[in-house]
């Protein structure tokens, strides 16, 4: 077994490592079919190639043209390290400053098998949410990251690194871009050309940004998602006896069933792919698994008659769920439904994103190969019959929203009915999570901020938990009533968090807070590393879905309505501002949540040591995090983001935001268009 000494010295060359192939105890991505032209291969492998010395190309290029046409990608399994990937603590990375040492951390977590959703193949989550392109730009990246200065910065162009450059002391340690392609050539079909190539990579929003921290980095979110749908549609805060059906238990999507149980309610979460359902149960975030459906529905009543909190995953086709339980209600009027949403990875709908009820796994995985037009029909088909069911359980009382996976975006362009009479661009049927439940918390400066404990220490974490509800005990007994209940929901969360048992991979943890917790946190975080408080340095980060970092006109950004939605000034200003007031590393993406060309975001990671230093980046850094995106929203005309502005504005007089001006008289409209 290699060591991390090994892993950052470089790629294997002298000798070449054994080809080991796909390892089958781990589950692999989907095969991709970019259809190349004859050119179109021989250009792939030649990209491939130019990371190794002419002497090696007459035994890499017959594997490497295999893995193309066998799994329509060059991976090079062969340089896949047999050290096993996790979080190691950071005093055990080679290297000459820490802040490196820390991206290393953060890379190997993204790849731990039991973080990562198809390790082998260097996606962490969504499908197809690529930390790397191939095996060759991970040896490389360790090796560079091993022998960088404090006076040099790693360049990364979609996984491949560029190299290192000349920079400042002060500059970001990495710079990463990921699917950086002129708009016009943005479409799905040409990613998975430039895919193939390996000129361009799909990040998803934390995969490429190695800021990745398990499911449990929605799992907060998602529990605040369903806490604010019961308030806002069955008017209650008490969610017990309630029953919210989803699907998906991959990456992301895997948050759904403990994020259920936090809640207080029953989730019911489909799932077609056993190998996610069994590492959920086995991780403990889902508390029983059938295939059975009768089994499931006798499950639902009981756990709804008695109000015991349930996760139960189900182990078929979402479809088949939802067309069941409308067949329930019209058998005997009782609705098992009180909330439904869906995560499925629609971002990536005909390559494993989102699988037809016509089929069973196995054929859907075989037909995508080998009949992809057939393979999108029957996709279509299946979403039509998908939105059929939920819509006839929604006019008999069910609340369903779409949570920013391009689900209805999906929906629509495959004929289902989804429209919204007189509604906007980004409008359909139903509601984004963000424009009804979410998306006020964005313009009052909410969003999920989280941090790393690099010594890999529980007690660490348990020190950092503490000192964040803390903080946020203070700051809310001077707080307005609207943003007292973000608070209160915030602090029950963190006071609660230990015993929940969600840590998977790094020691990790998230809570959404404002501008002003984010910076006191991360301050305080900061001290307690300089006391010994906290044994080793704190990476802090967020993820890209939040109040600054995404441009998504489905998703982040759907409930702007001054026409701003499909720009995306916002994300690229965030990216480009975080890099020189202090991030360690910034990233840039095309695509992620809802997919290729539909999204631009971003994000860093800071690293804590206990210096000034640090303290000074963080509060100027995070600052500007949040501002820049509540200034976008007041402009836009949002009310609360007006307030949140403005209340900033008094707290730091260097800030100094242009404010809009509503217009009043709607007839003054009226009668200069009419002239």
């Amino acid at each position: 077994m290699s060591s991390l000494k090994e892993i950052c010295s470089g790629l294997p060359l002298d000798p070449l490592p054994p080809n080991r192939g796909r390892d089958p105890n781990v589950p692999h991505a989907p095969i991709r079919t970019p259809n190349l032209t004859a050119e179109e291969e021989r250009l792939a492998l030649r990209n491939s190639l130019r990371y190794f010395p002419p002497c090696h190309h007459a035994t890499l290029a017959p594997e490497f043209a295999k893995e193309l046409r066998q799994y329509g990608h060059i991976y090079m399994y062969r340089f896949c390290p047999t050290l096993r990937m996790r979080a190691y603590p950071i005093d055990q990375y080679p290297c000459r400053t820490r802040q490196a040492a820390s991206i290393m951390l953060m890379i190997m977590n993204n790849l731990d098998p039991a973080v990562a959703q198809f390790p082998q193949e260097l996606v962490t989550y969504g499908g197809n949410g690529q930390v790397f392109s191939n095996w060759a730009q991970f040896c490389l990246v360790m090796h560079y990251l091993s022998e960088m200065t404090e006076e040099q910065t790693l360049v990364m162009y979609s996984g491949h690194p560029m190299g290192l450059f000349p920079s400042l002391p002060s500059s970001p340690r990495a710079i990463i871009t990921n699917g950086m392609v002129i708009p016009n050539y943005s479409s799905r079909n040409q990613y998975e050309k430039m895919f193939a190539l390996g000129v361009s990579m799909y990040g998803q929003m934390t995969a490429g940004s190695y800021c990745y921290i398990g499911p449990q980095g929605i799992v907060h979110g998602t529990m605040l998602t369903v806490l604010n749908a019961g308030r806002r549609y069955l008017g209650s805060d008490d969610m017990s006896g309630r029953v919210f059906v989803t699907s998906g238990l991959g990456g992301m999507s895997g948050a759904q069933a403990k994020a259920a149980v936090i809640a207080g309610c029953i989730g019911v979460i489909a799932e077609v792919d056993e190998a996610p359902l069994r590492k959920r149960h086995e991780q403990g975030w889902l508390m029983e698994v059938t295939s059975n459906m009768d089994h499931c529905i006798k499950r639902i009543r009981e756990a709804k008659s008695s109000k015991t909190p349930l996760s139960m995953g189900f182990h078929g086709n979402i479809v088949d769920l939802w067309e069941r339980l409308l067949l329930e209600y019209e058998r005997t009027g009782e609705l098992l439904v009180d909330l439904g949403s869906d995560q499925t990875s629609l971002h990536n709908p005909y390559n494993g994103g989102y699988y037809p009820v016509q089929l069973s796994f196995r054929q859907a995985n075989q037909l995508m190969m080998t009949d992809p037009k057939r393979f999108i029909t029957m996709v279509q088909e299946s979403l039509r019959r998908h939105v059929k069911a939920i819509n006839n359980l929604s006019e008999a009382g069910m609340f369903f929203w779409d949570y920013g996976n391009a689900f209805l975006l999906e929906a629509q362009r495959a004929g289902a009915e989804v429209e919204k009479v007189g509604g906007g661009a980004t409008e359909f049927r139903y509601p984004s999570y963000v424009q009804h439940i979410m998306g006020d918390i964005f313009s009052l400066g909410f969003g999920p901020f989280r941090w790393v404990c690099t010594s890999g220490d529980p007690q660490d974490l348990s020190v950092t938990d503490n000192i964040a509800a803390t903080v946020l005990e203070e700051i809310s007994a001077n707080v307005s009533d609207r943003v007292k209940q973000q608070y209160n929901d915030n602090i029950r969360w963190i006071r609660e968090a230990g015993k929940h048992d969600m840590v998977v991979g790094s020691q990790a943890r998230i809570l959404y807070s404002d501008q002003k917790g984010r910076v006191c946190i991360a301050l305080a975080i900061n001290q307690a590393i300089a006391d010994g408080r906290v044994s080793a340095p704190v990476v802090i980060s967020r993820d890209h879905h939040d109040v600054s970092g995404t441009d998504s006109p489905f998703r982040e950004t759907s409930n702007v309505y001054d026409g701003s939605a499909f720009c995306a000034d916002m994300a690229v200003q965030n990216f480009v501002g975080d890099a020189f007031r202090g991030a360690t590393w910034v990233s840039l993406h095309n695509g992620g949540g809802v997919g290729w060309g539909e999204v631009m975001n971003g994000g860093f990671g800071l690293l804590l040591d206990g210096s000034e230093e640090a303290a000074k980046r963080a509060r100027l850094m995070l600052n500007w995090d949040v501002s820049n995106g509540v200034a976008r929203r007041c402009w836009s005309g949002n009310t609360n983001a007006y307030d949140t502005i403005q209340a900033t504005m008094q707290e730091n007089e260097q800030l100094r935001v242009t404010m809009p001006f509503p217009v009043q008289d709607e007839q003054v409209l009226d009668r200069a268009l009419q002239g």
